[in-house]
């Protein structure tokens, strides 16, 4: 058996104690060295799509497309579902586009997100990562517009997410017809990112610095429990969907891109083990690379 099948074995297994299936890849951003676990599987992204989000931002603005500190005005009524950020606040607001885009990364704010869906439109962030070699990655709504099936789909009971029938036939869920992309692509465009391939200079480095700021680290930065260790990622969830795509930067100038999707046999909301697995699964694919 070589080392990349005993660790993929490894994986496998710590996705199965979670209790929960999965797809991951890794690479290292600077060999390309990589490997993973179900890595070309099409996915829902959930809002991992972010990272598509905020970089065509910042590859549009590094173009002279986009002026990145544009105000946008946020009327109080019409906000995508969600639970942080403008989706929870009351009152009327004015943020530039980059300050949308901090809030959609740092605590996944959907509302936040569909503004920038708006100003740049689904057509210019495909078109983006088809630019980037990414075709396989493809948006096909909004926040507001995803979770107005996941309503539809359970017939506008939320109880009925606890349903394993209800969620089965989630349209949110399926890859054929919601936002998706593979684990593969997914650390290819962070990879790019890192490389300043996205967008040079000042617009890289406000990028980096952005997917950085995350506040959750009971997924992917639970693997990495070291003060040395910088860890930016984005998380996704939906019913029975968890996944964190981001990048591990250590103190020696190893820096590896990883992409982790589950998907739970239960539809608890709660399941620290299956968040835990993403950062253990993670952290063994890195161990690998770094070997």
């Amino acid at each position: 058996m070589t080392a990349h099948a005993a660790t993929r074995r490894r994986i496998t297994a710590a996705f199965a104690d979670a209790g929960v299936t999965g797809q991951l890849h890794a690479a290292d951003i600077d060999t390309g060295t990589a490997l993973g676990v179900g890595s070309d599987t099409l996915v829902p992204t959930a809002s991992v799509h972010k990272l598509c989000l905020v970089a065509t931002l910042y590859r549009q603005a590094s173009l002279g497309l986009v002026d990145p500190t544009r105000p946008v005005d946020i009327p109080a009524e019409g906000r995508a579902p969600g639970a942080t950020g403008l989706s929870v606040m009351r009152d009327a607001a004015r943020l530039s586009l980059r300050d949308l885009a901090s809030l959609a990364v740092a605590v996944s704010d959907n509302t936040a997100a569909d503004l920038l869906w708006d100003a740049l439109g689904l057509d210019t962030v495909n078109a983006t990562m088809i630019g980037l070699g990414l075709t396989r990655t493809h948006a096909v709504q909004t926040m507001r517009e995803l979770f107005a099936t996941v309503r539809e789909d359970a017939h506008g009971e939320p109880a009925a997410l606890t349903d394993p029938a209800v969620v089965a036939r989630l349209r949110a869920l399926d890859p054929t017809r919601t936002n998706r992309s593979t684990p593969r692509e997914i650390t290819a465009l962070l990879a790019a990112v890192w490389r300043d391939e996205v967008c040079p200079g000042e617009y890289g480095e406000e990028l980096r610095a952005l997917l950085g700021r995350q506040a959750w680290s009971h997924r992917l930065a639970a693997g990495f429990p070291f003060d040395d260790v910088r860890v930016s990622g984005k998380t996704g969830s939906l019913p029975t969907l968890r996944h964190e795509a981001g990048v591990v930067e250590y103190p020696d100038g190893g820096r590896y891109a990883v992409a982790v999707f589950t998907r739970a046999a239960s539809t608890d909301v709660t399941l620290p083990a299956a968040d835990a697995a993403i950062g253990a699964a993670a952290r063994i694919a890195v161990d690998a690379l770094r070997a």
